[in-house]
């Protein structure tokens, strides 16, 4: 037996054509989507990145207990746990935020490893001086030579000055380097391969060849790929581009996911090798006026997610499955298809039994990021629960529980160090007492007032609903995920929720 997982970040659910999209050009997700079974109701659980990659790894919920790092010593590893009962688990990823502080104990967790360099903000090309852009030309709408090149974004227009073909891209890169996995090992049994890029995520930056296939009106000097985690300011003109910038990208990524389709056509792949078509998260492009994910709620566009899943042993292709599933279900299902048994901590179910019968592992499906709402849905309604206002306190009390104390790109200051507790851990840190860390007011999340919608009337979430019951409903069913998650007892009084015994 042997899996193959193909993971893309910040994949929109609404660029896909087998999810109903007529325009954009992909059509090796639509032979995806004949291949296998689709998941209709797939959700975030942990957000964004990193958040989402230790879902993977654990099958658990992590953004009540702490915000972006590394996995933690008492976690469950998927990976690690396929390699320690002697299946080889390889990874090749351009995601270079595992290089990080806060995502550095990932991919030590695999039998090997690859990582190809470039993405994004990524430290790759050293450039000491000032940027010397082109006569006219233009990065994000700044300037480039006023911006020195320690800003992030500097540094990626840095890097992509070294990628003028399709075969420079890191994704293609990623690709081929899984690819060449796959043929090496061709041949043997009991493997997991990884192959992780970090497209579509922004900067939306693709060959010029893949933009031509849809044309608008904007100026070429005018680099404008990386809109910030902001509100909508730009004008319908940048909304269409970043729209049609993006679309260029995914066609780009299709292409990248025929060349596996190919390839496990080739090696006939299908007969006994999993695969797994996932993403982490979706992106606002001036829906509900904002740009981005993270600082505003989790609309549908950001939280409902694509999912692909061929399983060789029940051979059930072409096939839509309606059940509410999430990240959280991708680490038990490896282990379950593996036939290794799956840790009492993992959350997560395998998707075996939904795609054998469409089975709801869940009543409801928990998600949110450290500090912005703790959202639940049942398939039907969304209920955004935001943190009670009051002049005292604005979004707290909050604190992180850790063993590694690192955030996204930095450890944590001396200043953050100097006053923690601690903590005697959860029963998911088996035994091991933890760093309770306050965090302050985390004002950096806007819109939290708390929402309810009903998604079968309005799936675009443009309207509140006001229905007490159906309200009083979706509160049981967040308390109750929450008590199975674990969640510590300030996350209920941040919330304005009547904390379950034992939980004050």
């Amino acid at each position: 037996m042997r899996a193959v997982m193909v993971m893309f970040d910040t994949l929109c659910r609404r660029f896909m054509p087998p999810y109903g999209n007529d325009w954009v050009i992909a059509p090796n997700f639509r032979r995806l989507a004949a291949r296998t079974v689709q998941f209709q109701n797939a959700y975030v659980g942990s957000m964004p990145c990193m958040p989402a990659r230790r879902e993977i790894h654990t099958g658990r919920y992590n953004f009540l207990h702490r915000s972006w790092g590394p996995l933690e010593p008492f976690d469950d590893s998927m990976p690690e746990l396929l390699a320690q009962a002697g299946i080889h688990a390889h990874k090749v990823t351009d995601h270079y935020h595992y290089w990080e502080d806060g995502g550095a104990t990932y991919h030590n967790r695999y039998s090997s490893f690859s990582f190809v360099r470039g993405q994004e903000g990524d430290p790759f090309v050293g450039h000491a001086g000032e940027i010397n852009p082109a006569p006219g030309e233009r990065h994000n709408g700044v300037q480039p030579g006023r911006i020195r090149f320690q800003d992030h974004r500097s540094q990626d227009f840095i890097n992509r000055r070294q990628f003028t073909r399709d075969e420079d891209m890191p994704q293609h890169r990623t690709f081929s380097g899984g690819l060449e996995f796959l043929r090496r090992n061709a041949g043997e049994d009991r493997w997991f391969c990884q192959i992780e890029t970090f497209d579509p995520h922004e900067p939306f930056f693709v060959q010029e060849q893949w933009q031509k296939h849809y044309p608008h009106k904007w100026d070429p000097a005018e680099v404008f790929d990386w809109p910030g985690y902001q509100r909508v300011v730009e004008g319908n003109a940048a909304v269409e581009h970043i729209i049609k910038t993006y679309a260029a990208l995914v066609t780009f990524c299709d292409q990248q996911l025929g060349r596996v389709l190919d390839c496990f056509d080739e090696l006939d792949l299908w007969r006994d090798t999993m695969l797994i078509v996932n993403t982490d998260h979706g992106f606002l492009m001036n829906e509900h006026d904002w740009w981005g994910k993270c600082r505003m709620p989790f609309w549908q566009e950001i939280a409902h997610i694509p999912l692909w899943m061929w399983d060789p042993r029940q051979g059930r292709r072409g096939e839509q499955r309606e059940a509410l599933v999430q990240t959280i279900d991708i680490a038990p299902t490896l282990l379950d298809f593996f036939g290794l048994p799956i840790p009492t901590d993992m959350m997560g179910t395998s998707l075996t039994c939904v795609i054998e019968r469409d089975v709801a592992p869940r009543p409801c499906a928990l998600y949110g990021i450290h500090g912005g709402h703790v959202n639940v849905t049942d398939g039907r309604h969304v209920y955004m629960r935001g943190p009670v206002i009051t002049t005292e306190q604005r979004n707290g009390p909050l604190f992180q529980y850790t063993h590694m104390p690192t955030h996204m790109r930095s450890r944590f200051s001396v200043e953050q160090m100097r006053d923690w507790d601690k903590h005697p851990g959860f029963a998911f840190t088996k035994g091991c007492p933890v760093m309770k860390i306050p965090c302050g007011e985390n004002l950096w999340f806007q819109e939290l007032e708390t929402r309810l919608f009903d998604l079968k009337t309005d799936y675009g979430q443009t309207s509140v609903l006001s229905d007490p019951a159906v309200e009083a409903r979706m509160t049981g069913l967040l308390v109750a995920a929450m008590v199975r998650a674990e969640a510590p007892p300030e996350q209920y009084q941040r919330l304005g929720l009547a904390a379950p015994s034992g939980k004050r």
